[in-house]
């Protein structure tokens, strides 16, 4: 995981996001996790598939997916993108999800925390 010797500017952080991103993206995500103090992949590749493509399989435009591609086929993760970064009072802040260039009812959520001697970025959290 990418650790900082102090609290990191939120610039460097959100470049580490959006690298975490870009590798899930990519279908590399071993490597994402690697990135961060990791949420477990499985949760959050789910939540992502549930607040973007499945949204349109409960308006009927997907119908014919079995019920488990969010996990055999990565390929939907291309056509989602990160919205605008929000920051909170402390060292917590939100990601916004677009998908097919709308922003979607989900976001993600990374904290920089303590880690052994330094920093790192720690998520994400799904947002509902």
């Amino acid at each position: 995981m990418k650790t900082w010797p102090e609290i990191p500017a939120r610039a460097d952080v959100e470049a580490v996001v959006r690298d975490y991103f870009d590798l899930l993206r990519a279908g590399q995500v071993d490597d994402a996790a690697q990135l961060v103090d990791h949420t477990p992949v499985p949760h959050v590749l789910r939540s992502l598939w549930k607040g973007s493509v499945g949204t349109t399989l409960d308006e009927g435009l997907g119908d014919g997916l079995p019920a488990d591609a969010w996990s055999t086929d990565l390929s939907w993760l291309g056509e989602l993108e990160l919205g605008d970064f929000s920051w909170g009072d402390s060292n917590h802040f939100y990601v916004e999800i677009v998908y097919r260039a709308q922003v979607s009812e989900l976001s993600l959520g990374f904290w920089v925390k303590p880690v052994g001697d330094g920093w790192a970025a720690s998520g994400p959290s799904t947002l509902w």
